[in-house]
């Protein structure tokens, strides 16, 4: 429950960050992210998932508001690489409602949410002012306290806690680093 209350405060500066033109949300990866999120929390609560559901109500919840948000204040057109993960995304789900598993389910929902990661993952590594850092930080702690909150430590009890760790750790190391236009090579 911790980690899902962390999640959700850590939204609050990321919000603020959206709304003051400092962080630019990329609609497909916050627009992926939703939709995989509603799916996610059934496939998890379908394996038998409880402590660990939190932090994903928490991030469905935050994920809707922030792909609203993500509507007015994103910039620019899609790119090749968001039609990618988007069609990446589509696949997958395919993928998932031909196997009828909740293991294929969570596998395959975390395939494509890291396939929405992707386009904001890029824009991060060339632009890391274009994320709100402080929201990020939070948000790895939620993900380290959701890993505390595993009750079973099985393939499908720990492979979503484990992503999310490893996907915002990825997003702190980029947004600690300098921006790529200032790395000299």
């Amino acid at each position: 429950m911790a980690s899902g209350i962390v999640l959700l405060l850590g939204n609050i500066p990321y919000i603020i960050s959206i709304r003051r033109g400092a962080t630019r949300p990329n609609l497909v990866t916050w627009g992926i992210w939703t939709t995989i999120g509603f799916i996610l929390l059934g496939s998890y609560q379908a394996i038998g998932a409880t402590n660990t559901l939190w932090l994903l109500i928490s991030q469905v919840i935050s994920q809707f508001v922030i792909t609203i948000y993500a509507f007015r204040y994103s910039r620019g057109s899609w790119t090749q690489l968001d039609r990618i993960c988007l069609a990446g995304a589509g696949l997958s789900l395919l993928l998932w409602c031909c196997s009828g598993s909740p293991l294929v389910a969570l596998l395959m929902n975390t395939a494509m949410d890291l396939l929405g990661a992707i386009p904001t993952i890029k824009k991060v590594y060339y632009d890391p002012t274009s994320e709100d850092l402080r929201a990020w930080a939070v948000y790895f702690v939620a993900a380290v306290l959701n890993l505390l909150a595993i009750e079973n430590f099985s393939l499908s009890f720990v492979v979503f806690p484990l992503y999310l760790f490893g996907l915002n750790f990825v997003f702190l190391i980029l947004l600690t680093r300098p921006a790529r236009s200032s790395i000299r090579v």
